[in-house]
């Protein structure tokens, strides 16, 4: 009889042991960290291919192992990345790099190739959700989040920096102190919502002339996934 297959590796041992890219975002990587900050890490790990030829797939993400930290599997990865979701283009980004590999250099080499006029579509879309929970928390408690309002701020500032230079820019640089006053609560709301206003529209306009193509480069980067498979197949064996 033939034995049966050996037990997929636990999430937590893909990520401990699979992980190609890691890097801190949130606030630190922002520059908007205080005292009482969150250290968040977020990574990019690749599952052995022959993993994927049982019927049981490995995850597409996992949480853990530590308080804070977040990993997706190389393929959804580059799939959201591809559809310029906010959060996985800022962690292609972010200043705070804690491991790369050379699959991880590839990946980060590909950044120019995820960015695209979507982004428009991505980061004030991603906006606007945010934008209606907060006036939904005006609405019931008489003022916003302030947390919440100053990262949508730094969102849209950052989206339209995207949209008017073809580079994203993770930290906030000399904006520290007036975004840390709107999470301190001491610039009145109807004054943020004029500027996140502002910003919506500037970006409107932004992205018709902006230097990003109209779509990302899907070819490359695919190119670079079936690549990494394939070596990751020649180097592992199939699982019995």
């Amino acid at each position: 009889m033939t034995a049966p297959p050996s037990p997929s590796p636990p999430p937590h041992a893909l990520v401990r042991d699979h992980t190609i890219y890691s890097c801190v975002m949130g606030s630190r990587a922002f520059g908007l960290a205080t005292e009482d900050s969150d250290t968040d890490v977020r990574g990019v790990f690749l599952a052995p291919t022959p993993l994927f030829w049982r019927f049981a797939k490995p995850p597409t993400h996992v949480e853990g192992p530590a308080d804070e930290h977040f990993s997706w599997e190389l393929e959804r990865f580059c799939d959201l990345a591809l559809r310029a979701n906010p959060n996985i283009l800022e962690c292609l980004h972010s200043p705070l790099p804690l491991h790369v590999d050379a699959r991880g250099e590839e990946l980060l080499s590909l950044r120019s190739a995820f960015l695209s006029r979507q982004v428009h579509t991505t980061f004030v879309g991603y906006a606007d959700s945010q934008r209606r929970k907060i006036d939904a928390d005006v609405r019931q408690y008489g003022a916003p989040r302030w947390k919440h309002a100053m990262h949508l701020l730094r969102l849209l500032t950052s989206c339209l920096d995207l949209l008017r230079t073809g580079e994203l820019s993770v930290g906030v640089g000399d904006a520290r102190e007036p975004l840390l006053a709107v999470k301190r609560g001491e610039v009145p709301w109807p004054e943020i919502e004029e500027r996140l206003n502002r910003l919506v529209e500037a970006a409107s306009l932004a992205v018709l002339t902006s230097p990003l193509p109209p779509l990302p480069d899907h070819a490359r980067v695919e190119d670079f996934l079936i690549r990494t498979r394939r070596a990751s197949a020649l180097a592992h064996e199939e699982p019995r």
